[in-house]
């Protein structure tokens, strides 16, 4: 294992690089501050619909209004209002109840060009109390992966919800047991559903926007009883989770500036989209990133275009065919597949303006956060390339006020990563809650697995006793 401090080498060419670097990212982030709300979401006061009866399923939310509120009941709210409120019942698998209580949220957010949108979010408090304005809050971020509203978190973790082994959601199934070890913490736990009312899978800068304000939706929900803007909050995501992870961090001190955000954890990072499909092209992944391309078209309309126009048949059929599908189904249909081969333009598509203009748009690295950054990643990582991840990081760090923690492990990939890394995050996240300080400045480490870290041996210990008492219905979070 080898550990070092990335720091670039001094002389005049470096240091005109960096302030070339430095004065790109200021004014980047100068363009960013365009977007920052006037108006400050108010606490919501209104009232709260009892949970649905304990034998009945909930509503697919594209039948759902809750879903969908008036355009003007939007408007008239700012960023992170809260809209509606209904209390739901969650359980693990759809069928084993979770004692917690839970709440879903509609608020007031905005699309990627800060027009007023719909969302939602579920929040989740554990069983115990603390002293008013004390607990902690996390914000948990699922990989959707999806094109389809009825594969949204929100759904697909309640009770007697159609279960993800029919709508191919199987993804949040999984991804709810690492919500219930922020719930073992004592934290109360925010899920928004980041892709938004149109299912705009992989789209960053509408993820990081729908995530900020679910913070300041739960921050302003009284039955959770946090702190407001005071309130520390964590951020967490893996895989498609690391999209509104890492967006959200680099657009928190523009976009939502009162929020305290002490940390943020992110694996599997999708920093670049074209790389991504530059890797799926005639690989495994290949039908679950031709989603992510039609994800992108839902929230960008000149991209939608060209990739009408710019199709073959057989891409015309897919692009039809994968539209409102879940994760699981969407990886299954056609891997290997030659994606850039569904084009008809010359040369790489990649290339095109219409997509080059979607990719500088989504891809990560506009901003530096401004709070302390855990990120790891596989080395082998067969859907994610590290390469990306590696620039994302030196990009960061050419700030010298860049807090980032990098873990690489060369003995993974992708789909054991999520698991293995839980544990190491998990007390991340845990120690910037007690205020303890990071190394500082930007810290690489190469390991051969996360798991021979034995100061995480008894962190598994404690994580499945707490799932299993969860099985059993037991409170969790008591402590």
């Amino acid at each position: 294992m080898a550990a070092w401090n990335w720091r670039p080498r001094r002389g005049n060419a470096t240091r005109s690089r960096r302030s070339a670097g430095a004065l790109v990212l200021a004014l980047i982030a100068a363009t960013m501050a365009t977007a920052v709300p006037a108006a400050v979401a108010a606490p919501y006061d209104g009232p709260v619909q009892p949970a649905p009866p304990f034998l009945s399923s909930p509503v697919i939310p594209e039948f759902d209004t809750f879903y969908r509120p008036p355009a003007d009941a939007v408007a008239a709210k700012a960023p992170g209002e809260i809209i509606a409120a209904r209390q739901v019942n969650v359980a693990t698998y759809n069928v084993l109840p979770l004692n917690v209580d839970a709440w879903q949220v509609s608020y007031r957010s905005n699309d990627s060009r800060d027009q007023p949108i719909g969302a939602v979010a579920t929040l989740l408090k554990p069983r115990g109390e603390v002293p008013r304005g004390t607990r902690n809050l996390l914000s948990y971020h699922m990989a959707e992966d999806s094109t389809g509203q009825y594969c949204a978190s929100s759904y697909a973790i309640q009770q007697w919800a159609v279960p993800g082994f029919v709508t191919g959601q199987a993804v949040a199934s999984i991804a709810f047991l690492e919500v219930q070890v922020a719930l073992q913490q004592g934290w109360a736990v925010v899920v928004p559903d980041h892709q938004g009312p149109n299912a705009a899978f992989a789209h960053g800068p509408l993820a990081g926007r729908i995530a900020l304000d679910g913070i300041r939706a739960a921050e302003n929900f009284e039955p959770l009883g946090l702190d407001g803007a005071a309130t520390q909050v964590g951020m967490m995501g893996y895989s498609g989770g690391s999209v509104p992870t890492m967006w959200a961090a680099e657009m928190r001190k523009t976009y939502a500036p009162e929020l305290n955000i002490v940390g943020a954890t992110s694996g599997g990072t999708d920093a670049d989209l074209g790389a991504l499909v530059d890797l799926a092209n005639n690989n495994a992944a290949s039908g679950l990133v031709l989603a992510g391309v039609i994800g992108l078209a839902h929230e960008e309309p000149e991209f939608a275009a060209f990739l009408r126009e710019n199709t073959n048949p057989l891409g015309q059929f897919l692009l039809a065919a994968k539209d409102r599908l879940c994760v699981v189904y969407q990886a299954a249909s056609l891997p290997f597949m030659n994606l850039k081969g569904l084009f008809t333009t010359p040369g790489d598509p990649l290339l095109a303006p219409a997509a080059q203009t979607v990719l500088d748009r989504t891809r990560m690295g506009k901003s530096v956060p401004d709070m302390p950054v855990f990120l790891y990643q596989a080395n082998m990582d067969w859907l994610v390339p590290v390469g990306p991840v590696n620039t994302l990081y030196g990009t960061y760090c050419q700030d010298p006020n860049a807090n980032i923690t990098y873990t690489r492990d060369h003995a993974s990939e992708h789909l054991s990563l999520e698991a293995i890394a839980l544990p190491s995050a998990t007390m991340w996240m845990r120690d910037r809650f007690a205020g303890k300080p990071t190394a500082g400045g930007c810290q690489l480490t190469d390991v051969g697995s996360m798991t021979l870290n034995p100061a995480t041996w008894g962190e598994w210990v404690s994580i499945i006793g707490g799932e299993l008492a969860a099985f059993l219905n037991q409170p969790i979070g008591s402590r």
